[in-house]
């Protein structure tokens, strides 16, 4: 017998019982830890501008300075720094088994020229922001997991008007008309 929670989640039911009566598996609150084009690049010229690294400590430093907030996978990092080394702004050498990184003199000036030399900070910001929306969302979901289980049938079809007065909001607002 699968769990209630996952039963649930296949059901694609937004109630449940107890304290795992709504998850957000699956849901996902803007753009998350994904970088725009040409951030990770940036990142990790501004990285290697303070000293030489491996790959894993790129990405060790870009979750650490972002607060978590932005873990680049090594399938982004790593063909950033081949890309870097193909334009002749890195170069790498073997360094107690690992391939090390470091920026040539044409890296450096790039790296001096960049407008953004923290762009991890922009990452920890926007999911600072998230985070708001992630805990007000969850909470609206608590009052009307509420009133679903314990309103009158008044009260639920006022929570109806009230959602959908909400969604019709929110969509208005991305259209730039609030």
């Amino acid at each position: 017998m699968p769990h209630e929670c996952e039963h649930h989640h296949r059901r694609g039911a937004f109630f449940g019982a107890g304290r795992h009566a709504f998850h957000g598996r699956g849901m996902r609150f803007g753009p998350g830890n994904r970088a725009r084009r040409g951030d990770i690049q940036i990142a990790v010229l501004a990285l290697l501008d303070e000293s030489a690294m491996h790959g894993y400590q790129i990405i060790q430093e870009l979750a650490e300075r972002s607060n978590g907030a932005w873990t680049p996978s090594p399938g982004s990092v790593y063909p950033t720094l081949q890309l870097l080394e193909d334009q002749g702004l890195v170069v790498s050498e073997q360094v107690a088994g690992k391939r090390v990184f470091s920026l040539t003199d044409e890296g450096k000036a790039r790296a001096d020229a960049l407008p953004d030399k923290q762009p991890w900070t922009g990452q920890a910001r926007e999911a600072d922001t998230e985070r708001g929306l992630r805990e007000a969302f969850m909470s609206l979901a608590g009052a009307t997991t509420q009133v679903a289980r314990a309103g009158s049938p008044e009260q639920i079809g006022r929570s109806v008007e009230v959602l959908n007065e909400a969604r019709r909001q929110m969509y208005s607002m991305l259209a730039g008309d609030v």
